[in-house]
């Protein structure tokens, strides 16, 4: 049953047609994800299906008695009204605090809210969660979602995303959370050229999709089906966890991707970067610091070793307020740590992208703020010109000669960036780098950081761009302690879930998440009892970082063995020297983790 139909819908801001002619219907218990270029009409088509925009030409219909729940980009909250009020309305507490799912949505989105206060009192984020948790425990056929996952944290995003999915009305949501659309999704619509171009499956399918229909008609640009075709090679190359994930054949995407090479040229680019870093970038030792400064607010690091290394590409997770942009401020020396020190590489040349929009002249224009920097940027084994890259990050044409201060948050964030990236850094620290960036953007940055050698250190709540561009994940648990993450973002959520990560906390003494078990006695705030001194100690993690990229390049070596010898399965002669070459690599391998178990071993990790 259709609960929405447009019938020859059209509809425009000023000279510009947002919608032309658009007919579509939305069905019972349909999930469908929109996407597309920034001002090219998602929110617009939104409203007029919601019915709070009327279109210029065309009808929309709705179902006798459609219930429809609307989250839009600006909210409508009561400044007087409570918490309560807003999100519970008139209902008593016994029945509300006897619904398991209402009581799932209030511990999920505003567990940490003071339910008393009022809305002129909450942060935007805040009031962002409220307005959501309201919708999400009223019953509606129709759940309409402009960014819902805005000021979400990656537990929160998997927990919606998990919510959606079991949700028998339909849904229809705008995202640039990659991640989250495959998650949620089962058909996708794009917004383009006043058009609703319609896909069947997630992000991964309409990626794939897209990519056949441009093979197909011949009609897409050589650069635009080469971002495509890689972003399908990494979708089924990437980590395991996401293998189960694309929703499209796997033949047809093996045939689109089998003479495709990886990604990043992981060695090259490893190679390249010790050559411009040297051995050294960042090593804590015994670094202990405070959110707020020495000894106010959250712990952050509690007597912490650690090293960043040439060429690692890490990205940093955590719960909102666990302290990731303190410990990039730490690294970009605008906080001092309490206690400890940290060394950086002589050779280290940095670029950080903090969270706020800054060094920005509002008087330039747009290529002179960058040319003013460097005209020519080496990515690669290409040289681009600036032009040429702000033309890739959205800026075509008259875009290039706008005055900056006429400029969006988003076209800021972006200008900010390549700004960054043209000073030619051998280390980034980004934090939040996505915000306001839509999906075609997304890929073109992606493509330009791939190709880009250098120590990446990323701080991002989008779980796509995150697993995207970096190798590997660190996660602050609220133990004071940096912590290794194998499994990635998958090992993230599981550790929470199973309570064995902790929130961040005042002062050093550990408190347990809300409603969970108390940690295992590794995630204290306390140093084990290894009987090592501080040095002893510090050498050892150093030694252990050592052997983990060892283990890294050995896994890359098999790896690519293993598919010389898939090549040379009818060459016997080449087969052997290959066998005898991986047998040699998987010897190495054994040693080293041999080596790593004691050395962990002797830390008591």
């Amino acid at each position: 049953m259709n609960l929405v139909n447009l019938e020859s819908v059209s509809h425009a801001y000023g000279p510009k047609p947002l919608l032309s002619d658009v007919s579509l219907g939305i069905e019972a218990g349909e999930r469908i994800g929109v996407v597309g270029r920034n001002g090219g009409g998602k929110t617009t088509l939104m409203s007029v299906i919601a019915g709070d925009v009327r279109p210029d030409s065309g009808r929309v219909t709705h179902t006798r008695g459609l219930r429809v729940g609307f989250l839009s980009q600006q909210d409508t909250l009561d400044p007087e009204a409570t918490v309560t009020q807003l999100v519970l309305g008139d209902r008593a507490e016994h029945e509300w605090a006897g619904d398991q799912q209402v009581r799932e949505i209030l511990a999920n989105l505003i567990g940490d809210l003071d339910l008393s206060a009022k809305a002129s009192a909450l942060s935007g984020g805040e009031r962002r969660r409220t307005a959501l948790a309201r919708l999400l425990i009223d019953d509606h056929d129709l759940v309409m979602l402009d960014e819902p996952t805005n000021h979400l944290d990656i537990e929160a995003i998997a927990w919606l995303a998990a919510h959606l999915a079991t949700r028998k009305s339909a849904l229809l949501v705008v995202t640039h959370d990659r991640w989250f659309l495959d998650a949620v999704s089962t058909r996708t619509w794009e917004v383009v050229d006043g058009r609703v171009e319609r896909y069947e499956g997630g992000y991964a399918a309409y990626v794939l999709a897209k990519a056949e229909r441009a093979r197909i008609a011949q009609a897409a640009e050589e650069r635009r089906q080469n971002l495509m075709r890689k972003e399908i090679a990494w979708l089924r190359r990437g980590p395991p966890a996401r293998t189960s994930k694309p929703k499209f054949r796997i033949d047809a995407a093996q045939a689109l991707i089998a003479n495709e090479p990886p990604a990043r040229e992981t060695v090259e680019l490893m190679r390249f970067a010790a050559a411009r870093l040297g051995k050294t970038v960042y090593d804590l030792e015994d670094v202990t610091l405070h959110a707020g400064g020495p000894g106010d607010g959250p712990l952050v690091l509690d007597h912490c070793t650690w090293q960043f290394g040439p060429g690692d590409r890490i990205g940093l997770i955590g719960v909102n307020g666990s302290g990731k942009s303190s410990v990039l401020r730490l690294l970009a020396d605008g906080v001092q740590p309490d206690s400890g020190r940290v060394i950086r590489g002589k050779t280290v040349r940095l670029a950080h992208l903090s969270q706020e929009l800054t060094e920005l002249d509002p008087s330039r224009r747009v290529l002179e703020s960058v040319e003013e920097i460097r005209k020519y940027l080496q990515l690669g084994k290409r040289e681009w010109t600036a032009s040429q890259l702000l033309e890739r990050l959205g800026f075509k044409g008259d875009a290039q000669w706008k005055v900056i201060g006429d400029l969006s948050g988003g076209e800021r964030r972006r200008l900010q960036l390549l700004r960054l990236l043209m000073d030619d850094p051998n280390v980034l620290l980004l934090d939040e780098p996505t915000n306001d960036l839509d999906i075609e953007t997304l890929n073109e940055l992606e493509d330009l950081l791939d190709g880009w050698p250098g120590t990446l250190i990323l701080v991002s709540h989008d779980r796509y761009f995150l697993e995207r561009v970096t190798d590997r994940c660190v996660a602050l648990l609220g133990d004071g302690k940096l912590v290794m993450l194998p499994g990635g973002v998958d090992e993230y959520l599981e550790r929470r879930s199973a309570g064995t990560a902790v929130t961040a906390r005042i002062g050093s003494a550990p408190a347990p998440a809300s409603g969970a078990p108390a940690p295992v006695a590794a995630s204290s705030g306390a140093q084990p009892e290894t009987g090592l001194s501080a040095k002893e100690e510090r050498e050892l993690r150093k030694e252990l970082s050592r052997l983990e990229r060892q283990l890294d390049k050995l896994g890359d070596q098999e790896a690519r063995l293993h598919a010389a010898m898939a090549e040379a399965a009818s060459d016997y002669a080449k087969l052997g020297t290959l066998d005898a070459q991986l047998r040699d690599v998987l010897a190495q391998k054994d040693t080293v983790e041999a080596e790593w178990l004691e050395v962990a071993d002797r830390l008591g990790d």
